[in-house]
C-alpha cells in the first residue's frame, strides 16, 4: 500500500496514528498525534486475571485480547472524539511477544488498513518503550503548581541545571514543568528493563538502534516476577516488591552482584541466590521447595528481603548503564524505558549517580557529571505496555523514511531483536 495522499490530509494539522498494542497481557489502543501528543489512550489489563496464577497464561491471554480489541480500538476513537476519516495511519506490535497475543493485535490492525485504506506500520516492542519518553498526554486534567502534584506525576524529565533548583516557589515550578516537557537529544543510551528484556541500546538518531548489552537469560522484569513468588507477594512482582520494601532495610541481606564481561546482564544467579538465602535465614535445608517458603516468613522479613533484592537489582542495571556512558561519553542523553522504569529505587539510583540529584525537601540539586546529560523516565502510566508509546514510535519511523507495510503480508515474530 502507498502512503497516497495522508501528507496533504495532515500536514496542516498533525499527523493522527490509531495505534494497537497486544504482545503480552494489556489489550491496548490509543491515538497519537504528531508523536507526542496523545489524544486518547485506554488499555485493558488481564493482571486480575493472573494474579492468580501468578504469571501469564498465553492461552487465556489470547482469548481475552479476542473479547476486547474491538471495544478498546472503538474507545480509543471516542475519547479522541474522531472517526476512521480522521486517522492518517495505523501502527501494531508485531514483534516480540507471545504468539497468540500478537496475533490478535496484528489481525485487527490488518483488518482495519484494509477496510480504511490506511497505511500500516509494523513496530518492534521495544523501540515503542523507548518512545514511551517522548510522549505528552493532552488527556491529562491541567497540572497543579503543587510540589506534590508535579512529583506524583513522575516528571524526572529534566536537563541538569547548573544551580540547585527548589521546587517551593511558583517561578522554579514552572521553570521545571518546562525542563520536563523537553525531549531527549542524541546521541543517547537507553536501558530497557521489564518483564522480558533487559538491554542497553545506543541510538544515534531517531530509528537507529544497536544494541549494546543484553540479558544472558532473566530479564530483569522476570527476576522480579519470580523473587515476588518466593516471598509469597502478589503478581506482578515489580510493584508489590516495591511497595513491601518501603517497610525494610536495603543493607539486611548482601546479595551478590553476577561477574559478566562488557555491557551484558545475568540476574537468574540473583534469583537463585535469593531463594538460598530464604532458606538459610529459615533454617531449612535448600531440598525445600520454593512455593513452602513464603508461608513461613515473617512480614518483617519479608519487606527485608524485598529492600534487599530490589536495591541490588538496581544497583546491578546501574554499574552497567555507568559503563555504557563511559564508552559513549558523546551521549547527550540517557532515556530508561519499560515496565521496571516505574521503580522508585531505580529511578533514585540512577538520579543520584548521573545527575547528582537529590530528592531530599523537595529539591533537586546539581550533580557531579561534566557536560550536558539529560536523564528521561517516562510517566509511571506509560512505563508498562500501552498502544501512545506504539504510535510514537510508529511516527518517528515514518518522519525517518520507513514504508508501510502490505496489510496482506504482515506476519508476526514472537522473538526478535531490535533493529
Amino acid at each position: 500500500m502507498e502512503l497516497g495522499g495522508v501528507g496533504e490530509i495532515w500536514y496542516n494539522r498533525g499527523m493522527r496514528i490509531l495505534a494497537i498494542e497486544s504482545s503480552c497481557d494489556e489489550t491496548a489502543a490509543a491515538v497519537v498525534e504528531d508523536g507526542t501528543r496523545i489524544l486518547s489512550n485506554v488499555v485493558v489489563s488481564q493482571i486480575d486475571i493472573f494474579a492468580e496464577y501468578g504469571g501469564v497464561i498465553p492461552e487465556v491471554a489470547a482469548r481475552s485480547h479476542l473479547e476486547a480489541i474491538l471495544p478498546v480500538v472503538h474507545k480509543a476513537l471516542d475519547d479522541a472524539g474522531l472517526t476512521k476519516g480522521d486517522i492518517d495511519a495505523i501502527a501494531v506490535t508485531h514483534t516480540p511477544g507471545l504468539l497468540g497475543s500478537l496475533l490478535i493485535g496484528t489481525l485487527t490492525a490488518r483488518m482495519l488498513a484494509i477496510l480504511w485504506g490506511k497505511p500500516l506500520y509494523a513496530v518492534h516492542h521495544l523501540k515503542s518503550h523507548i518512545y514511551a519518553n517522548w510522549l505528552e498526554d493532552s488527556t491529562s486534567p491541567e497540572i497543579s503548581s503543587s510540589t506534590d502534584a508535579l512529583l506524583a506525576r513522575g516528571m524526572l524529565n529534566t536537563a541538569r541545571s547548573a544551580t540547585p533548583v527548589s521546587l517551593n516557589s511558583l517561578d522554579a515550578e514552572v521553570s521545571w514543568l518546562e525542563r520536563s516537557r523537553q525531549k531527549p537529544e542524541f546521541p543517547l543510551v537507553a536501558l530497557v528493563v521489564s518483564g522480558g528484556h533487559t538491554q542497553l541500546i545506543y541510538m544515534r538518531d531517531h530509528n537507529q538502534f544497536e544494541i549494546i548489552g543484553t540479558t544472558r537469560d532473566d530479564a530483569v522484569g522476570e527476576c522480579f516476577d519470580k523473587v515476588a513468588k518466593i516471598l509469597g507477594l502478589p503478581y506482578p512482582g515489580g510493584p508489590s516488591i516495591d511497595k513491601a520494601a518501603l517497610e525494610g532495610g536495603a543493607e539486611k541481606y548482601k546479595l551478590p552482584h553476577p561477574k559478566v564481561e562488557g555491557l551484558d546482564f545475568s540476574f537468574s544467579g540473583l534469583k537463585t541466590a535469593v531463594l538460598r538465602a530464604v532458606q538459610v535465614e529459615l533454617g531449612v535445608p535448600i531440598s525445600t521447595p520454593s512455593y513452602e517458603l513464603a508461608g513461613m516468613l515473617t512480614e518483617q522479613q519479608r519487606a527485608d528481603f524485598a529492600a534487599s533484592f530490589q536495591k541490588t537489582a538496581c544497583e546491578i542495571l546501574l554499574e552497567k548503564l555507568e559503563i555504557a556512558l563511559e564508552r559513549h561519553p558523546e551521549a547527550r542523553s540517557v532515556v530508561v524505558a519499560g515496565g521496571v522504569s516505574a521503580s522508585a529505587v531505580l529511578k533514585q539510583k540512577v538520579l543520584e549517580a548521573l545527575l547528582g540529584v537529590s530528592e531530599s525537601k523537595n529539591e533537586f540539586v546539581s550533580g557531579a557529571r561534566e557536560g550536558e546529560l539529560r536523564v528521561f523516565f517516562p510517566e509511571r502510566r506509560f512505563a508498562g505496555d500501552n498502544a501512545a508509546m506504539v504510535g510514537a514510535a510508529a511516527y518517528f519511523e515514518i518522519q525517518a523514511g520507513v514504508e508501510p507495510t502490505d496489510p496482506y503480508e504482515l506476519s508476526i515474530a514472537p522473538r526478535s531483536v531490535i533493529g
